[in-house]
């Protein structure tokens, strides 16, 4: 839906601004963002670890690094920021790097509060902003929403249309499964003339739903070496068949980062709070990280020396991957050490795949 040049000739300002700055900075073929992780034991003081995260956040943007990524849960057994407002906290902060949600729980929330939510940040963030999302898993969290969980799928799937519409800066009527909105307009839209929407999926038919949508499939961390890139593989190939160009396409992936002399010493400095970490999935039905633990370890995490580190790296992207976001924090683990990882990475690693 096209946008009214005179309904939102301000916006059109903005936005061009954004899109200009944008071209100025000289792509990487691959880009590297960081993953935060803002969970913590219950009871723990948010307030001090987001003055922590600040800092994390100020170190992660002087040494470079691409992008910055925050996550999202309700009623978790972790206290956990919501990602929104703490990305607007952490925007001064972040340079030039893109900030996102990786991922945004789409159909726990309506697309019009998204929506305004989301263009919120974009703007104050100067158009900077990825919208990464999923259809997420955990029972509690949609009966508690009054959310029918089977409905996750379509309720995103609409969820993400609807907001398209309302950041045409149109007035918007639909009637559809799951919402109804009647000539309405969004009272505040986007920096960017599109925000960048990647979408996360764990198997072969949402992943193929994804490409066949043109959206960039977000991997997921966890999983080994030869299902990310066969799963790779196959999107490519839907995308392809459903008639989108790879040109200036990206292709995300999460992954666990430690960088160490060894990975002996890596799994020694942050192998009991990784473990720990993925533990606290058993409870909501995945209980493969405590019986798959093993084969996980040695092949989805990219833990050892910056040698084995490059290698890793250089082996995904060569299958096609090309947006990096590691995650350095762990349950228990000093923000200190978390530091040392990411630096470690950016003086050691990242240079070899810089031109």
């Amino acid at each position: 839906m096209p946008r009214s040049p005179t309904a939102t000739g301000w916006w059109r300002r903005t936005s061009g601004s954004a899109t200009a700055a944008r071209k100025k900075r000289r792509e990487p073929a691959v880009k590297f963002g960081i993953l935060l992780d803002h969970q913590y034991d219950p009871g723990t003081d948010i307030g001090a670890r987001t003055g922590e995260l600040v800092e994390y956040v100020q170190h992660i943007r002087d040494l470079g690094y691409d992008s910055l990524f925050g996550i999202h849960h309700y009623l978790s057994s972790l206290s956990t920021h919501q990602p929104l407002p703490l990305l607007s906290r952490l925007i001064d902060h972040s340079g030039s790097m893109e900030l996102g949600t990786g991922i945004l729980i789409l159909p726990l929330g309506h697309p019009v509060h998204w929506a305004e939510e989301i263009a919120t940040i974009d703007q104050m963030s100067g158009g900077r902003f990825v919208l990464g999302i999923g259809s997420g898993y955990r029972e509690d969290e949609f009966a508690s929403f009054g959310v029918e969980r089977r409905t996750r799928v379509s309720r995103m799937n609409e969820s993400l249309d609807v907001m398209r519409q309302l950041w045409s800066g149109e007035k918007v009527t639909h009637h559809g499964q799951h919402f109804d909105l009647d000539g309405v307009r969004c009272s505040v839209l986007p920096a960017q003339d599109e925000i960048p929407v990647w979408v996360g999926a764990n198997g072969p038919i949402g992943i193929e739903r994804i490409a066949k949508q043109g959206l960039p499939w977000l991997a997921p961390s966890n999983v080994r070496r030869n299902w990310a890139v066969g799963n790779l593989k196959d999107y490519r190939e839907h995308r392809a068949a459903a008639g989108f160009d790879d040109t200036g396409a990206t292709f995300p992936i999460h992954r666990d980062l430690c960088v160490a002399d060894s990975s002996e010493e890596a799994f020694a400095i942050a192998g009991t709070a990784v473990q720990r970490s993925y533990g606290e999935y058993v409870q909501y039905g995945m209980d493969y990280f405590d019986s798959q633990w093993e084969g996980i370890k040695e092949k989805a995490l990219f833990f050892g020396s910056p040698d084995d580190i490059a290698a890793k790296v250089q082996d995904f992207a060569d299958a096609g991957f090309n947006h990096f976001v590691f995650r350095s924090q762990w349950l228990g683990m000093p923000i200190e050490q978390s530091m040392k990882i990411v630096e470690r990475f950016a003086r050691e690693v990242m240079p070899r795949f810089r031109s």
